[in-house]
């Protein structure tokens, strides 16, 4: 241990003097610089900047630091054997990656000559080759931008669909605080969104081909609901129709047609309103409004609610079912003569219905091979006995929702559970699942368009899709010497000729793949804006 005074531990060793290299090899370091046996990476500029009593005296040298200074001519060999091995391993691995390349171009040559297409190549020059050439490209760039721009609008949410988010939160906001605060009021709000939205529906099913579905009973349902409540208050046989039809086949449709609370889809928003608002107005009008006013403005509803239990306007199951069969019918047979007769031959042709419609959505299960096994003839008849069968059985327990407060707004709690469930379900694994559909859709298009793999957002070594392994970009890698050379083709401008061969080189783009031509690994293709780029493991870059 050294005598306090002499030296301290950070006393440096002239004689011993090294340096690590970034390479891990051990180097000399200069006379003049402070660099100890522990690798410290202090400097001192020149010896005689040294405090001369910081060095151990001659008399306490020993063996180990003279013998240590006697290893540095072999450390400097080490160091030139190193370093001429790593460059020996750069100029291996750049000629390696340019003749992959270079045969990989020649065998893109190869098949397009056997495929009996015009070659451009080394110093021939074509124009038909050209001229094609010229066509492919932008062939390309048309198919690429029209696929990029259909993802992009798979993935942006629009204006409408923000618009359509923003309304639906309100709308359940505002619908709450009125059943809460002002229910005698929530018809109109509820009168006033059916003003909005059916119009808009109407012209979108108009526009996509589904206007036959606006001849559903749901629609139905809601043009019976405005006429009790605006023209016909008094009817007490229209209210009761309306009621039974809207707490039994409309609210039950919520399940059947998986009705689903998605906020951004103004379709689902508007589908789910045609079911679940007319049973949550009559709730209202039913079960909140005062006495008072219920007699004073619906006084069908005063009548049947207030009435003896003995009294015929006391309806009962019976009586509601058979005054709910009555606009069914109606309905039904409207229905089939002016849609499935007079339409047959646009059904036919591929216009869809809810007949349609379901018998395709439950062609797998017990009661849709049940239709099918009569003959078509027979089985749109078939159909409507079955719905009718359906409309009966949702109507069993209306007599419970119209006299029971309690029981009425537990069955549109349940309903409403069930459609923000179906909504959480779309959310998490419709949407997610569709993308992903898209994303594979997307790419099968490109495959079949220009023959190349699926499209990756990098390459499988972990670099970006624009750079090689050491961060050269596209078209810069090349080979000493004039060996050759490899680059990027972009879609839009013209290729860079290099070696006289630069169409045959972006031949490669009619496949999207170029061969390996030593160890067979397998390359992916870099789809991006006008742009293909093959990105091999060993990061060699061919087009």
């Amino acid at each position: 241990m050294p005598t306090p005074g002499l030296f301290d531990e950070s006393a440096q060793d002239y004689l011993s003097a090294r340096v690590h290299s970034s390479s891990g090899l051990d180097t000399p370091g200069s006379p003049g610089s402070n660099l100890s046996r522990s690798g410290s990476s202090s400097d001192l500029s020149t010896f005689d900047s040294l405090n001369q009593d910081a060095f151990p005296p001659v008399d306490r040298l020993t063996i180990f630091d003279i013998l240590e200074n006697f290893a540095l001519p072999q450390r400097l060999e080490r160091m030139q054997h190193a370093i001429h091995d790593n460059a020996e391993k750069l100029r291996r691995q750049r000629a390696k990656l340019a003749n992959k390349a270079l045969a990989g171009k020649n065998n893109i040559v190869e098949k397009w000559k056997k495929s009996g297409a015009p070659v451009v190549g080394a110093g021939v020059s074509s124009a038909v080759g050209e001229e094609q050439l010229d066509k492919y490209r932008r062939r390309m760039r048309v198919s690429v931008e029209r696929l990029n721009k259909r993802w992009s609008a798979a993935r942006t949410p629009t204006m409408q669909e923000k618009i359509s988010f923003v309304t639906a939160v309100l709308n359940i906001f505002i619908s709450g605080y009125l059943i809460g605060g002002h229910p005698e009021y929530f018809h109109y709000w509820y009168t006033i969104q059916l003003a909005y939205f059916m119009p808009v529906r109407w012209y979108k099913y108009h526009q996509i081909g589904y206007h036959y579905f606006l001849a559903d009973l749901c629609y139905f349902v809601n043009l019976l609901l405005i006429l009790s409540i605006w023209f016909f208050p008094q009817s007490k046989r229209l209210f009761i129709s309306t009621y039974c039809l809207a707490f039994g086949n409309n609210a039950v449709a919520i399940a059947m047609w998986r009705n689903s609370l998605v906020f951004h889809s103004l379709d689902k928003v508007t589908s789910l309103f045609i079911h679940i608002m007319p049973c949550a107005t009559l709730h209202a009008l039913v079960h909140l409004i005062p006495a008072e006013l219920q007699a004073s403005k619906f006084p069908a509803i005063y009548t049947i609610k207030y009435s003896l239990p003995s009294a015929p306007e006391h309806y009962h199951l019976r009586a509601m079912v058979v005054w709910a069969t009555l606009p069914y019918a109606i309905w039904q047979l409207s229905y089939h003569f002016l849609i499935t007769v007079r339409k047959r031959s646009k059904i036919a042709a591929g216009r869809p219905t809810s007949f349609t419609w379901l018998r395709k959505s439950y062609s797998a299960n017990f009661l849709g091979k049940f239709v099918l096994s009569f003959p078509e003839s027979a089985q749109e008849p078939v159909f409507m006995a079955i719905q009718y069968s359906y409309a009966l059985l949702t109507m069993l327990p209306c007599p419970l929702w119209f006299w029971y407060r309690w029981a009425s707004a537990g069955f549109l709690l349940a309903i409403f559970t069930w459609a923000s469930w179906n909504g959480a379900t779309y959310y998490i694994d419709v949407f997610g699942r569709r993308m992903e559909k898209e994303l594979a859709q997307l790419r099968k298009e490109v495959e079949s368009r220009g023959g190349i793999k699926s499209p990756e957002m990098s390459g499988q070594d972990g670099t970006g899709a624009f750079t090689s392994p050491v961060g050269s970009p596209i078209g810069m890698m090349g080979q000493e010497g004039g060996v050759g050379k490899t680059t990027g083709l972009d879609l839009g401008p013209a290729a860079t000729a290099l070696d006289g061969a630069a169409a045959a080189t972006a031949a490669g783009h009619r496949r999207g793949v170029s061969e390996s031509s030593g160890d067979g690994e397998k390359e992916t293709t870099q789809v991006t804006e006008g742009l293909t780029v093959v990105n091999g493991q060993d990061g060699k870059k061919a087009v």
